[in-house]
């Protein structure tokens, strides 16, 4: 029970320092949303006006613009086949809304061309939501089976941990990528240029190191438990 507790603290102090990498990085993406947001861009085009015009760039008539709620709630449907744009996204004339917009619709272009990362991706959301649901059980009752002969408890954990991180991980092509055809667009479109290309460019690198950090957490759980389990077998 000692040994099950002291595993217990481990990974609860991997999970703070985790979450305080990806609240510094969440932290840094909303210092720069809130300067590229006050910068209006030359243009004048709103957030919802910049992803219109990249669709029918890409030939893209089937993709509904609608604006959403909160705030950096920005995301594509690849099922409804709708880019929801927060409002200060959707109805603002600024760098950030640009950046987000371009970058929003890049994953629309993903879509429209079968991206194979994000074909794999979506096929892993309902997996990765039915572990999320049972991960920390599963977690616990392997902690507290340690010792006990029932170490297939961990392998499940460390399964379940896995879904996660894989679907982590195969995240990190898919924003880079989209993010790449974003900037393109708005570059060669010239709907950004000069400082506001380097500002769009900087908001949504700050967007894609939170996606790193939480891959990076999910990696560093699944290689503790398998450190712990085993250990555990060595016993």
């Amino acid at each position: 029970m000692i040994g099950g507790n002291m595993d217990m603290y481990i990974f609860m102090a991997i999970g703070a320092i985790m979450s305080m990498i990806g609240a510094l990085m969440s932290r840094r993406l909303q210092t720069k949303a809130q300067k590229y947001g006050r910068i209006p861009m030359r243009s004048g085009l709103t957030g919802a006006q910049v992803a219109q015009r990249m669709l029918e760039h890409y030939g893209i008539h089937d993709v509904t613009i609608v604006q959403g709620q909160g705030f950096l709630t920005d995301h594509y449907n690849p099922l409804k086949k709708v880019v929801s744009l927060s409002p200060h996204i959707y109805g603002q004339n600024s760098i950030l809304s640009a950046a987000v917009a371009a970058h929003e619709v890049g994953h629309a272009v993903q879509h429209h061309t079968a991206y194979p990362f994000l074909q794999m991706r979506s096929a892993l959301v309902p997996v990765v939501q039915f572990s999320s649901k049972i991960q920390q059980f599963v977690l616990m009752g392997a902690f507290l089976a340690i010792g006990s002969g029932m170490s297939w408890v961990m392998l499940v954990a460390i399964a379940l941990f896995a879904v996660t991180a894989l679907f982590s991980l195969m995240t990190l092509p898919v924003e880079f990528d989209a993010t790449k055809r974003g900037l393109a667009w708005l570059d060669a479109s010239g709907v950004s240029q000069g400082e506001e290309y380097e500002g769009a460019k900087d908001a949504l690198k700050a967007a894609a190191m939170t996606y790193v950090a939480a891959a990076l957490s999910a990696l560093v759980m699944v290689f503790y438990l398998i450190l712990r389990y085993a250990s555990s077998s060595r016993r």
